[in-house]
C-alpha cells in the first residue's frame, strides 16, 4: 500500500468510535487481583488445587448483611441484592467469548440456601448493578434431590430478571443440570452473539444452557466481571476474554 494511503487508513481508524474498533483478546492468569476492580469483594492470591489462583469472598460487613437478609428471606442466600464483583479493568464487551476456571463452595458457617454460587457477569454497566450473568450452584450438581440438580446452572439479568422471577414466570427455561462439585475446578466458556448466549462447562461440545433472549438485548455493551454470591468462597484462574 502507498505510504499516503496507509496513513489515511490509520487516520480513519483513529477517528472511529472505540466500540467500532475490534478489541484485542485479554488474558489474565488471576494469580493476583491485578487488572481487577473489586466491588463488595475482597481478594487474596492463593494456591488452590495445585495452581495459582484468586480467592474472592465478601468483606465482613457484606457477609453479615447477606446472612441477615438470607434469614429474613426464608433461608435462601440468593434473595439478597448485594452484587459481589471483580470487574476486569478497561474492557468493553458486547459479544464474543469468555473463558475461565472457577470453583465455588459455601463459606464456613453458612447454612440454609448456601450453594457456593460462582460465575461470570457480562455487559456490566457503570452502576455495577445492571448486567447479564451465568453462574453455577456447585453443591446442587450431585444432590440427591432431582429438583435441586435441575437448578445447577443459571442465567440471570439484573436487576429486572433475577433467578426467582425467571423461575416463577418461565420454569426451567433459564436453568439446567450439569455435573459439577463444590471446591473443584470447573472450566466454563460463555459465548455471546447479539441476544443469544450459551454456557459450556468442562470442555463439552454441547452447551449446558442456551439463552435465546438475552435480556440486555442484541446491542448492549459493558464490562466483564467475576461474580459470586456473598455466602460463597470463590476461586478463579485463567481468564480469557475474546470480544468480537
Amino acid at each position: 500500500m502507498h505510504p499516503l494511503a496507509l496513513r489515511c487508513s490509520f487516520a480513519l481508524l483513529a477517528a472511529l468510535p472505540a466500540h467500532l474498533i475490534a478489541a484485542e483478546p485479554r488474558a489474565l492468569p488471576l494469580s493476583s487481583p491485578a487488572g481487577l476492580t473489586l466491588h463488595h469483594a475482597q481478594a487474596e492470591a492463593v494456591s488452590f488445587h495445585g495452581r495459582a489462583a484468586l480467592r474472592l469472598t465478601a468483606p465482613p460487613a457484606s457477609a453479615a448483611a447477606t446472612k441477615g437478609k438470607a434469614k429474613k428471606g426464608g433461608g435462601t442466600g440468593e434473595v439478597t441484592r448485594l452484587d459481589h464483583l471483580a470487574i476486569v479493568d478497561q474492557i468493553e464487551f458486547s459479544q464474543g467469548t469468555i473463558e475461565v476456571d472457577i470453583a465455588g463452595e459455601p463459606a464456613p458457617g453458612t447454612t440454609g440456601g448456601a450453594r457456593g454460587f460462582v460465575g461470570v457477569a457480562f455487559r456490566v454497566q457503570p452502576d455495577r448493578r445492571t448486567y447479564d450473568c451465568f453462574y453455577l450452584r456447585p453443591t446442587n450438581g450431585r444432590a440427591d434431590d432431582q429438583e435441586r440438580r435441575n437448578h445447577t446452572a443459571q442465567y440471570i439479568s439484573q436487576p429486572d430478571h433475577p433467578w426467582f422471577t425467571l423461575r416463577e414466570k418461565t420454569p426451567s427455561r433459564y436453568e439446567a443440570y450439569v455435573d459439577v462439585e463444590p471446591a473443584k475446578w470447573i472450566r466454563v466458556k460463555i459465548v455471546v452473539e447479539g441476544d443469544k448466549a450459551r454456557l459450556f462447562v468442562n470442555g463439552a461440545e454441547q452447551p449446558t444452557l442456551i439463552v435465546n433472549d438475552v435480556k440486555s438485548g442484541p446491542n448492549a455493551r459493558g464490562g466483564v466481571a467475576l461474580w459470586f454470591e456473598g455466602s460463597t468462597v470463590a476461586h478463579y484462574s485463567n481468564l480469557k476474554i475474546t470480544p468480537q
